[in-house]
């Protein structure tokens, strides 16, 4: 060998071994990166869905509330009303509510009816985890989470769930609902195959062209470095757009279940006891003041849930547009209050853009809400048209107007929102009322709508 080739060796072999060290070295370090980017969205995922079953969970005591707090230590029709409340609240295909007692006897269960009535305390899952006396010990204490093995409705098979489970003292019962974590399961193990597999492919490029020759080496070692880094970007990139979309899929199917089940039903529940008030009359009063009181808490109830879903976006606008979606908006409306309404929207073109097609449709249900709750109208005329292309909307009534210029305290927050959406956009919302009734005005700009195609490229 000689001097040269020495030279050129003792120079290539440690430049090749930093080489391969440092290539290691960004391996594993973006290795790293990634799985605790896994972690954190595993994590993410998992906050979102304790915080959604928490939720969930206050919705259904709110709905069992009245008859709960009413109802004897040993009243067994309660017991029986408050199960079937429970029973009916269920929200998608592995969606329900559950109740055991102290003792663990199965009260409700919808999905697995043969545990009713049955004793569980001693049921352990495969991790030997004693399911029913660790969510009792739970509740008991204050209520909580508790993860364990359960079997997936929809499936069937085993799955890691989630539950928060809360006590009802008076009963000796426990009330909780759960989360299945197949999907955060499910992701976590394509990323980490992702990333390996993406690992193993770098090193051996970068090992194949650090052998021939130096400047092979050193831009093996440059390009593997931005690979890597770009490698640990994507991915993040790609776990933080998973987060948004499942957050998005999960406000879309929360708002579909609570307006398009709980929120009705409970409505048909008020109005039930709303016509037993009026039948029962005089006849007995203390029969009278208990449906007052349970029509008080189904209110409440309602309108909890309702500003729940109105917090998520309305999927009706994505299915069936703006137009059709005011139309079934305006009919449910009148059937659910009995006001007749008519709905112009003749010859309007519906160019909006997303979000203010949302923003209008969200004005349209706070202004009917607030004519069912207050106007005490007969009569609404809901119109839709566009000027010089720009939208506008009128909704008027024949109900009990208020004058703000004499009363300006009685604008409500409900009414600040819709301001407050309209306006986002440099829009204008005029209301106002008198003793003929209320009349907003609804005026959107041009830049609200979608900019229209070039007619040469069109043609």
């Amino acid at each position: 060998m000689t001097f040269r080739q020495k030279l050129m060796t003792l120079a290539v072999a440690p430049l090749i071994v930093v080489t391969i060290a440092v290539t290691m070295f960004l391996t594993w370090q973006s290795t790293r990166l990634a799985r605790s980017n896994i972690e954190a969205f595993q994590q993410s995922m998992l906050s979102s869905k304790q915080a959604e079953i928490a939720n969930l969970t206050n919705v259904a005591l709110s709905s069992i509330n009245s008859i709960y707090s009413n109802a004897a230590q040993d009243d067994v029709e309660a017991k029986v009303r408050v199960s079937e409340i429970l029973m009916s609240l269920d929200y998608g295909k592995d969606g329900y509510f559950f109740v055991y007692d102290f003792d663990g006897n199965s009260v409700v269960h919808p999905r697995q009816l043969f545990r009713n009535g049955k004793n569980w305390m001693s049921l352990v899952d495969p991790d030997g985890d004693r399911v029913i006396s660790e969510l009792i010990k739970t509740a008991r204490a204050g209520g909580g989470y508790h993860r364990y093995k359960w079997q997936q409705p929809s499936t069937g098979a085993l799955s890691d769930k989630i539950s928060y489970v809360v006590a009802l003292p008076k009963w000796n019962w426990i009330l909780g609902t759960g989360a299945y974590l197949d999907d955060v399961a499910a992701q976590a193990r394509a990323a980490n195959l992702a990333i390996q597999d993406r690992t193993r492919q770098s090193f051996v490029l970068v090992a194949l062209f650090a052998l021939p020759a130096v400047f092979i080496v050193f831009a093996t070692c440059i390009f593997v470095t931005f690979d890597q880094r770009k490698l640990a970007n994507a991915v993040q990139k790609q776990l933080t757009q998973r987060v948004i979309e499942t957050q998005e899929r999960e406000r879309s199917r929360l708002a579909r279940e609570l307006h398009d089940g709980i929120s009705q039903e409970l409505l048909g529940v008020r109005y039930a006891m709303e016509l037993a008030g009026r039948r029962a009359g005089d006849v007995s009063p203390e029969l009278n003041r208990a449906i007052e009181e349970t029509i008080s808490t189904l209110n409440t109830t309602i309108r909890e849930i309702r500003n729940i879903s109105h917090d998520l976006r309305p999927r009706v606008l994505d299915d069936i547009g703006l137009v059709a979606a005011i139309k079934n908006l305006s009919e449910k409306f009148s059937a659910r209050s009995g006001v007749a309404i008519s709905v112009d929207a003749d010859g309007f073109v519906d160019d909006l853009v997303p979000d203010a097609r949302t923003a209008l449709f969200r004005v349209t249900q706070e202004a009917l809400s607030n004519v069912e709750r207050h106007a005490g109208a007969s009569r609404v005329a809901l119109r839709l048209w566009n000027e010089r292309g720009r939208t506008r909307m009128q909704i008027s009534d024949d109900g009990r107007g208020v004058d703000f210029s004499r009363t300006p305290q009685a604008r409500g927050l409900g009414m600040e929102n819709m301001r407050e959406r309209i306006g986002h956009f440099g829009g204008v919302l005029l209301i106002d009322g008198d003793a003929n009734g209320m009349r907003l005005l609804l005026m959107l700009p041009r830049s609200a709508s979608q900019p229209v195609a070039d007619s040469g490229a069109a043609a």
